[in-house]
């Protein structure tokens, strides 16, 4: 029996909830940190000799005998944070590896702690420093951290960074999938110093139910029990003081009975602090309540009808990485323009100033991980590989209110390994959060002949939250029936939003307005009409997000003319002109949001 208990026990610890015995960083931007952002000598490894050519020990020569067969200096400069293709008309299209090199400056060696942040590296990557591997990591949407306290020198230190972003099966996303497979440090890179013991982790959310209850959960850095903790949140008047167990956790709740809550329309954040002996954490956090009731979502216990829209993580102007502050400005104000009350950040996590910024935008968010067609459901490594990508988004963002949905896959279809595959998934994210709705997207929604309705057979379907449903009527399946004719029966017990529809138009082209051949901003228009129309025949829809905001890059858009390597669904054009669909949508979530507006 006690060896039963110590099995569980164990179990338990590697769950994803207890985070005290990982090195982890929890609000990095809130911490005491250098950036290396910033120009970064690069050598373009084409076949991929650099590990082999030792190229991280970034080797100069000394003495007249000494000769290498690379230099990072004097060569190329890539810009950190930013993808390799939109620097180099050479690197547009490249899938492989390419090498990073810079120094940095310690003042003096001292009895903190320093570490390695990266917010995203695209795809895998090695990190070196001093010419000694210490970590690696797949996953492009991700950040990760590298402890470096000891590999540290007085002086000049030298970071290389491997990245390779070549596309495999075993991958997430894997071979195909429609968009741009930028390569890079893509998002920011930074020294971080703190304490011996410090504040690895810490979640303060309100109870998905109650408008009174918020948990607390703080994790040190090291097993150490009874710790003081205080959690404070000042404009509030609340102190919660707390004591770690032996695993360096403290738990606790607050009751709180006149908080106000966040919400679109009122977007409150309040300060909350988090002190013990050793270090002290200061940060910004949102409370709401986001919960399923029959058909419906309520966000503080009212219906909301979700405007949604979705975009990549890219500035089409430039053709680039979306990576900086301003540019999550640029994204979300064009989405607020619409009408927004959410967007659906597709197909993967972005980063956290995309995050944080809709926050305080008042702008719900659907994030999902890029388990995307088609992904090797049958692979052990991949499954894991999903799995930890599913807990390090939750857990990069488990306090950011404004994450209401974690999506676990878009567009695949049944079989015995993909429902296998998704159930492990979705049970690991559980063991997370549960405050949180989890949802997917699919696109197996089917006219039938006999039934003369819109029906869907997925089992797996029932294990969810919420569906959505991505259906393109008038693009890639013509109008069985006029469109108000069009009824739907699908998951009929569950909340179902469509999560993608729309059609292609070129900005400026104008043609027959029944041609889909026309590209047509007429065409699109009427498409979009068409379906808002089919929509009203959904009993459980719950919001629509179109397919998409901008046009965005995709390799296997082979159009001459009309696409030339740009998926041209946007609402808007790769130069940020607005299509005729746009206004369409713009009416339509004024209209809604006017109708949910006194909804009890």
């Amino acid at each position: 029996m006690k060896k039963i208990v110590a099995l569980l026990i164990c179990i338990i610890s590697l769950c994803g909830e207890t985070f005290a015995a990982e090195t982890y960083i929890s609000n990095v931007y809130g911490r005491q940190y250098e950036s290396l952002n910033g120009k970064w000598n690069a050598i373009v490894d084409l076949y991929e000799r650099g590990e082999e050519m030792k190229l991280y020990l970034n080797q100069t020569p000394q003495g007249k005998s000494d000769f290498y067969e690379y230099a990072f200096d004097g060569g190329l400069r890539l810009n950190v944070p930013g993808d390799w293709n939109s620097q180099s008309s050479e690197l547009k299209y490249f899938e492989g590896s390419v090498w990073y090199a810079r120094h940095f400056h310690l003042h003096a060696l001292d009895a903190k702690r320093r570490f390695l942040y990266f917010a995203g590296v695209s795809y895998r990557c090695n990190v070196y420093l001093n010419g000694k591997k210490i970590g690696e990591h797949e996953g492009s949407f991700t950040p990760f951290q590298i402890e470096v306290t000891d590999a540290l020198v007085q002086g000049d230190n030298t970071l290389v960074v491997e990245v390779n972003n070549r596309r495999q099966k075993s991958a997430i996303p894997a071979l195909s999938f429609d968009w741009w497979n930028y390569g890079g440090i893509t998002r920011d890179v930074m020294l971080v110093t703190l304490p011996k013991q410090y504040i690895s982790d810490y979640f303060v959310q309100l109870d998905k139910h109650r408008a009174d209850l918020v948990h607390v959960k703080v994790f040190l850095s090291e097993g150490v029990a009874n710790q003081d903790v205080c959690v404070e949140i000042p404009e509030l008047k609340r102190r919660l003081l707390l004591k770690t167990d032996a695993s360096g956790m403290a738990t606790g709740d607050l009751k709180i009975s006149k908080i106000q809550r966040w919400s679109p329309d009122f977007p409150k954040l309040y300060q909350v602090n988090i002190k013990t002996q050793c270090d002290e954490v200061t940060e910004m956090i949102g409370f709401r309540n986001v919960e399923v009731k029959g058909t419906k979502v309520h966000l503080n216990g009212k219906p909301v009808f979700l405007r949604s829209i979705s975009f990549h993580e890219e500035i089409p102007q430039r053709m680039g990485r979306a990576c900086s502050e301003s540019d999550a400005e640029m994204l979300l104000s064009e989405a607020r323009a619409l009408g927004v009350n959410m967007v659906r950040l597709a197909h993967y996590q972005q980063n956290e100033y995309i995050v944080r910024k809709a926050e305080k935008m008042g702008i719900m968010l659907w994030q999902e991980i890029p388990v995307w067609q088609a992904i090797d459901f049958s692979n052990k490594e991949t499954l894991n590989k999903a799995k930890r990508m599913l807990k390090e988004t939750i857990r990069r963002d488990q306090n950011r209110c404004a994450d209401c949905f974690w999506g676990i896959a878009n567009e695949t279809r049944p079989s015995d390994a993909r429902n296998a595959f998704l159930t492990d998934l979705l049970q690991a994210g559980k063991e997370v959060d549960t405050t949180r709705l989890f949802v997917a997207a699919f696109d197996n929604v089917y006219f039938k002949e006999n039934s003369q309705l819109f029906e869907m057979e997925d089992s797996f379907v029932n294990q969810l939250d919420m569906i959505g449903v991505n259906k393109y009527m008038g693009w890639y399946a013509p109008w069985p029936l006029e469109p108000a004719k069009c009824v739907w029966k699908v998951a009929v017990h569950k909340p179902l939003l469509i999560s993608e529809f729309g059609g292609e138009a070129l900005f400026g082209q104008h043609g027959d307005d029944t041609t889909a051949s026309s590209w047509s901003e007429e065409y699109q228009a009427k498409l979009y009409r068409d379906n808002l129309r089919m929509f009203e025949n959904i009993p459980n829809l719950v919001g629509v997000s179109p397919w998409v905001l901008f046009d965005f890059r995709s390799p296997f858009r082979f159009h001459p003319t009309n696409q030339d390597g740009w998926n041209r669904k946007g609402l808007v054009s790769d130069q940020g002109q607005r299509k005729k669909a746009w206004y369409v949508m713009h009416d339509y979530y004024q209209k809604k949001q006017q109708e949910y507006k006194n909804i009890k």
